[in-house]
């Protein structure tokens, strides 16, 4: 027999025993995947941006085949989307669970003290590691828009006053304002949440006040004029139990000296002016 036709069968005998070990190992290994899978993945938005609690929209979409996830709990689908994976799938849309991006600090150039100016890199990241940025406030928004840049659905712009204002119709919850602010003064929040504590210093009392206008004083009127356990003061600043039931009213905003605490129904107030407390304007 030639040499060249033993070679030929030689690597022909091999290549026949490998195919037939893989044909047996794919039978034994092979996983079977639903093809709805596919299907869905390709009707969900495909950012990604991990807003439902899973790693991206294809873990979401294997869930809500094995009918572990509801569709409404994607926060960046619209209704129309929403109703088209729930009727492909035959199951029920669900409850959404609508969460938005809120921002702890009221602090704008109207109203705060800016002890140093700064020029270098024009980012908040930048800002806050030389002394924690130029503002009298070093708890406070330096803006400057590291949480605008960040994020992806145009749901952040600043305000004429140096503040990131949220849409809460754009916002989808993904949480990448709070990872780019190095403030941390970003906090994801049911929508249902009304009260709302613009502030994050830690210095209790009116000396704050020097500082910014509408810092919170940590004066505890909202911790008593709120239903009970809703409201405590924790290191120099009113905190609100995000896991208390929301039933509560505008009460614990009222007598608030400084309008630091406020009863959101709808987009975050942040206006040119400073927040008006009642008391001030019965007074008024």
């Amino acid at each position: 027999m030639p040499d060249t036709l033993l070679a030929v069968l030689i690597l022909g005998g091999v290549g026949l025993v490998f195919a037939i070990m893989i044909a047996l190992a794919h039978s034994k290994l092979h996983v079977w995947e639903d093809p709805r899978i596919d299907v869905l993945a390709a009707m969900l938005p495909g950012v990604n941006c991990g807003a439902c609690g899973l790693p991206g929209c294809r873990a979401f979409a294997e869930q809500a085949v094995a009918g572990e996830i509801q569709p409404a709990k994607c926060n960046v689908l619209n209704d129309e989307g929403i109703t088209a994976i729930a009727d492909y799938l035959g199951v029920s849309a669900g409850e959404a669970d609508r969460r938005v991006a809120r921002l702890l600090c009221a602090g704008g150039t109207n109203v705060t003290v800016q002890r140093a100016e700064y020029r270098g890199l024009q980012t908040c990241a930048a800002a806050s590691t030389v002394s924690g940025g130029g503002k009298g406030c070093t708890w406070g928004c330096l803006g400057l828009g590291d949480c605008a840049v960040s994020c992806e659905f145009d749901a952040l712009h600043m305000n004429e006053n140096g503040l990131p204002v949220v849409d809460p119709v754009k916002c989808t919850a993904c949480g990448d304002c709070v990872d780019a602010c190095p403030k941390n003064l970003f906090t994801i929040l049911p929508l249902p949440q009304h009260l709302l504590v613009q502030c994050r210093s830690l210095m209790a009392g009116d000396e704050i006040l020097a500082e910014c206008s509408v810092a919170c004083t940590a004066c505890g009127k909202c911790v008593l004029d709120a239903p009970p356990g809703l409201i405590s003061i924790a290191s120099g600043v009113a905190v609100v139990d995000s896991s208390s039931p929301l039933s509560g009213d505008e009460s614990a905003t009222r007598r608030c000296p400084t309008g630091a605490i406020v009863w959101l129904d709808g987009p975050q107030l942040t206006t040119s002016q400073p927040k008006e407390s009642l008391l001030q304007r019965e007074i008024a």
